[in-house]
């Protein structure tokens, strides 16, 4: 998929996260948690995958946590980059593209 657009899904609530994704060139991640140490790693492979599952190649993502749990992740990264796409509810492949 080709991020055309700005695009944003999420909350700055407890136990969820903001995803923002950009039009960029190449993939340029950039995650802020108050659990960074503990789970960064974790978080990262989990927004990466999801990008990867949906084709995304060129975008500049910024993933703000709050404590959320992968689910909530891989659900937040997926909306926002549909959203900057365009897509609209009616045509929104949930469960076809991502798969855990």
């Amino acid at each position: 998929m080709v991020i055309e657009k700005n695009a944003m899904a999420g909350t700055l609530e407890s136990s969820d996260a903001q995803v923002t994704v950009e039009p960029g060139t190449g993939l340029e991640l950039e995650i802020q948690s108050s659990v960074l140490n503990q789970y960064g790693r974790q978080i990262k492979a989990t927004v990466l995958e999801t990008l990867q599952r949906l084709d995304v190649t060129d975008a500049k993502v910024k993933v703000v946590d709050k404590g959320a749990l992968d689910c909530t992740l891989k659900a937040r990264v997926e909306c926002a980059v549909f959203r900057s796409c365009g897509v609209s509810a009616a045509n929104i492949p949930w469960g076809g593209v991502v798969r855990d």
